[in-house]
């Protein structure tokens, strides 16, 4: 599932009011992203033909969840600008910054708790 960086924001507005009608989508994505009604229908149009929302009787539901979404991104990302290497990715991420103790345990219960699962 490839998302745009556009088709991305107006799924950001999909999920927050999902299930959400069009005329609706239509007056949000003005607001909040300066987009006009066609430029609204034509990334609705996209996105059903991708499978990642459903448009049936003037109603926009997501088929599929932003963390699916997000994990797929970032899926592609490591894969492709880091040669699939996470510690790749995490050490450019960091790029000399520092984490606090808090998030630096939260890393650790995630690694944990996946590494946990795996040799179950």
């Amino acid at each position: 599932m490839n998302i745009s960086n556009g088709e991305l924001r107006l799924m950001e507005i999909i999920w927050e009011h999902a299930p959400i009608k069009s005329g609706e989508l239509v007056a949000r994505a003005f607001s909040g992203l300066g987009w006009k009604k066609s430029t609204v229908y034509t990334v609705v149009k996209k996105l059903t033909q991708k499978g990642v929302i459903k448009s049936e009787d003037a109603l926009i539901t997501p088929l599929v969840t932003r963390s699916e979404v997000m994990k797929t991104r970032s899926g592609e990302l490591i894969s492709t600008g880091y040669s699939g290497s996470l510690p790749m990715f995490l050490a450019s991420f960091l790029n000399g910054g520092r984490l606090s103790r808090a998030e630096a345990e939260e890393l650790k219960k995630l690694i944990d708790d996946y590494t946990d699962r795996e040799e179950k």
